[in-house]
């Protein structure tokens, strides 16, 4: 990409910050075209399956137990006001890392804070239009209740913060 825009640049192994959703996708599209293979942001309904270790009902990735959360999580409650390298804390039920905390995480679907009263049950594919992205997890800076697994905020594509950054998607075609 030219060169990293994380505002925190401790170790090759932090979640990269900084980024928009305009920014994410103009990194999957280069990834993709270099390395031949498919990438892409999560739906909305993805993440969160995967964050709920495979559609269990867990408060948080990993578990319900607040006083677990600091095993699971980077939050407000112990990042020490920045990103952590990834896979220090334990994975959820499907082996993922910081699902919960560290970084927001952009999701490929528009956001509409209603959408999700009248959607379908099963995989949803979001709102077919809108304005802001949907962002899934919380952050370092969030409090335990704004990293709850069923948290959710949607913001403008070009909008980018220290708290922002994103996961990718290998599609299997």
């Amino acid at each position: 990409m030219g060169g990293n825009p994380s505002h925190f640049q401790v170790s090759d192994d932090n979640p990269v910050d900084t980024v928009s959703w305009n920014d994410a996708q103009d990194f999957i599209r280069r990834l993709s075209q270099m390395s031949g293979k498919s990438y892409r942001l999560p739906t909305e309904a993805e993440w969160e399956y995967a964050a709920r270790s495979g559609g269990k009902r867990e408060k948080w990735a990993g578990t319900n137990n607040e006083f677990e959360l600091r095993d699971y999580a980077w939050f407000s409650g112990n990042s020490g006001n920045e990103t952590h390298p990834v896979g220090q804390k334990k994975p959820n039920g499907l082996g993922l890392f910081d699902m919960t905390g560290n970084v927001w995480e952009w999701c490929g679907d528009w956001h509409d804070k209603d959408y999700y009263q009248s959607s379908p049950r099963n995989n949803p594919s979001g709102p077919s239009s809108g304005n802001r992205r949907v962002l899934r997890g919380g952050s370092w800076y969030n409090s335990a209740w704004n990293v709850r697994t069923a948290g959710r905020y949607g913001l403008d594509l070009e909008q980018r913060n220290d708290i922002f950054g994103f996961r990718l998607v290998l599609d299997s075609r």
